[in-house]
């Protein structure tokens, strides 16, 4: 009997870990080794260790986390040499994804093993539109793939060889397969949610914030206001401690539930980052903020190319969710925009212009799970 065709996928976050559960999904008759969280594991993975160790963003967070991604590299690398799999499949976190690949190839073994065919596929393309445009050309030496979500982003990649596709983002097919096409949110609750992120270093940072916010609604004149927070594995146990703390009670939500939550959201206060494209394809009204280490902050102000962070903002070229990225991520300025939204005029000019973002968001026909692998089936049968 022939063997199964095997895939080493890595997911560093939560929102690849779901994406790869999809892709898994997809391609039942693959052998599927790898790094993942609940949902790739629900699908039947055994993650090599836990996907937290990947999850650190910025500068200073990943220097004070380099001996334990180095070690993870190591192990990384040895059970790809070890379980010899046709496709090296990465998900986002390019940093660990090239720093395998380049350990890789510096082995013999890990030589051997791509000089008897074994491809390196990335999911999601790096803003180069955004800032290091000089990252396109690093990619076309490292990957054999690329699946970009939006079509604009391709020609960055193939002017450098690297074969790229554009498949659509993937949280709308989730949402549209969950909900039917995208609905203006039509809740008469009036439930603020908090979204403080997936990593432990920016929800540390977003939560005092949030608790702010929370605790000026809660005593100040406005009525009725509920609060909740969709919570994530790798800081569910820190958000429950926080929010035991407040002066107001808060509901927490499994991030398995957060498009119920959504559905239900009258406003937003959310990390900047992927859960900003899931609310606009919700159209959930939303205040975006973020909080990094002052160093890296300013680091990233040096380089940065765009004027917002939003990815609705970016691709519509306006500023439909109102953002307060580091020392302007006060609760005085949130509150303000805030204010805003609750004027039914303003909910109403917002949730139009998400409307209008609706037909960036996904590709006609087949879903990215599914246009991703079909790319990798096609690898493995050409190889």
């Amino acid at each position: 009997m022939q063997n199964k065709p095997k895939v080493f996928i890595i997911a560093g976050e939560v929102s690849g870990d779901v994406l790869g559960s999809r892709i898994m999904a997809q391609m039942p008759d693959v052998e599927f080794a790898g790094i993942g969280g609940e949902n790739m594991t629900a699908a039947g993975l055994r993650s090599l260790f836990p996907m937290a160790d990947l999850s650190v963003m910025g500068v200073i967070e990943v220097l004070a986390h380099a001996r334990t991604l180095t070690r993870r590299i190591k192990e990384t690398v040895d059970q790809i040499i070890r379980i010899r799999p046709d496709i090296v499949l990465t998900i986002d976190s390019p940093g660990f994804a090239r720093s395998v690949i380049a350990r890789l190839r510096k082995i013999p073994a890990g030589r051997e093993l791509i000089g008897n065919g074994l491809k390196f596929h990335h999911v999601v393309a790096p803003q180069v539109w955004a800032w290091r445009a000089g990252r396109a050309k690093k990619y076309a030496r490292t990957f054999d793939k690329l699946y970009a979500f939006f079509d604009f982003e391709v020609p960055y990649f193939t002017k450098y060889g690297l074969d790229t596709v554009a498949v659509g983002h993937p949280i709308a097919d989730a949402i549209i397969g969950q909900y039917g096409n995208p609905k203006k949110n039509s809740s008469d609750e009036k439930l603020i949610t908090f979204i403080p992120g997936s990593r432990m270093s920016e929800v540390r940072r977003l939560m005092p914030l949030m608790r702010d916010v929370a605790e000026i609604i809660g005593r100040s004149g406005y009525r009725g206001y509920k609060f909740a927070i969709p919570t994530v594995e790798t800081t569910a146990d820190y958000v429950a401690a926080q929010t035991a703390k407040w002066d107001v009670p808060v509901e927490l939500v499994p991030s398995s539930e957060r498009y119920q939550l959504y559905s239900r959201t009258y406003v937003a206060v959310a990390a900047s980052g992927t859960v900003s494209a899931e609310l606009a394809m919700m159209h959930v009204p939303a205040i975006i903020v973020y909080k990094m280490n002052p160093v890296t902050t300013w680091l990233v102000r040096q380089v940065i190319k765009i004027r917002w962070v939003s990815l609705v903002n970016i691709l519509l070229n306006k500023g439909v969710y109102p953002e307060f990225l580091g020392p302007s991520a006060r609760s005085e300025c949130v509150m303000d925009a805030f204010g805003q939204l609750i004027i039914p005029s303003v909910r109403d000019k917002m949730t139009a212009a998400l409307r209008s973002a609706d037909k960036l968001w996904r590709r006609d026909g087949n879903g990215a799970a599914a246009l991703i692998a079909a790319g990798v089936r096609a690898a493995i049968k050409n190889s």
